[in-house]
């Protein structure tokens, strides 16, 4: 019976690497929908298991898109989300994302790479220090029309680009530029984040670099996670996604520089 389950594979990976990417799915997914940057957790588990970098950046889109809609779902469903209040963000994200992942096709990210790190680390400050007031509504810096065309355009175009801290950056978009409380720009972004991965998506399968059987049986495991972070995230609120968000970007941060 064991031989026979160890002789299993999918996508030319074993049951017991197929297991382990599921367990590790299922814990990117609960971070990612708290407070995002569970392309820390997935994105790394992929390279383990001797997937390709281009199939790495395209299965876990595929995976991503299960978690995200997942967490967008339930955020929906409890009140901490509008959906008519982002259909051009929504617009303007998934051409930026389908744009960024064309443009990792052609060119290097070395520069990002170096970028990205020290953003996340400012960001982390900003959280850490930030005064409680980024935790209940505000007034909003700039139109919801602007946002879209600069953070959802811009963030979007990342996204499908790079991607690692993609949710931190919608976050604190939402926050200083519109005046969100952390709740709801948690849940805000999910949906901006589905987005941005279901674009991409779309055209890293044009390409054919997608391993669909392992991106399936993650994306069952982000859903799961995705479900239980979010529910922990409407229940307990900014105590629970403001220290994850701070953890979250200097773990990410931190992983780029180790990689540079």
């Amino acid at each position: 019976m064991i031989d026979f389950f160890s002789s299993l594979s999918l996508d030319g990976l074993n049951m017991t690497t197929l297991c382990i990417l599921f367990l590790l799915a299922l814990l990117a997914g609960w971070v990612d929908a708290i407070g995002g940057g569970g392309g820390l957790i997935s994105l790394p588990a992929l390279f383990w298991a001797g997937v390709s970098p281009i199939e790495v950046l395209a299965t876990n889109k595929l995976q991503s898109c299960f978690g995200s809609f997942t967490a967008t779902w339930n955020y929906a469903r409890k009140g901490l989300m509008n959906w008519h209040e982002h259909y051009l963000s929504i617009a303007l994200t998934f051409g930026g994302a389908m744009g960024g992942a064309w443009g990792v096709q052609q060119i290097e990210t070395q520069l990002l790479e170096r970028m990205i790190p020290v953003l996340l680390m400012l960001f982390a400050i900003y959280f850490m220090f930030a005064p409680r007031t980024i935790e209940t509504e505000r007034q909003q810096g700039i139109s919801p029309p602007v946002f879209a065309a600069t953070a959802g355009f811009g963030i979007g175009f990342y996204d499908g680009f790079f991607g690692p801290g993609t949710g931190t950056f919608f976050t604190i978009a939402f926050v200083t530029l519109l005046g969100y409380g952390l709740p709801r720009a948690t849940a805000s972004t999910k949906l901006l984040n589905f987005t941005s991965n279901f674009a991409a998506l779309l055209l890293f399968a044009l390409t054919g670099h997608i391993l669909w059987g392992v991106g399936i049986l993650m994306g069952i495991g982000q859903m799961l996670g995705s479900f239980l972070g979010s529910n922990m995230a409407a229940k307990h609120g900014s105590r629970l996604i403001r220290p994850l968000l701070v953890t979250v970007s200097l773990l990410v941060s931190l992983k780029l520089l180790l990689d540079g």
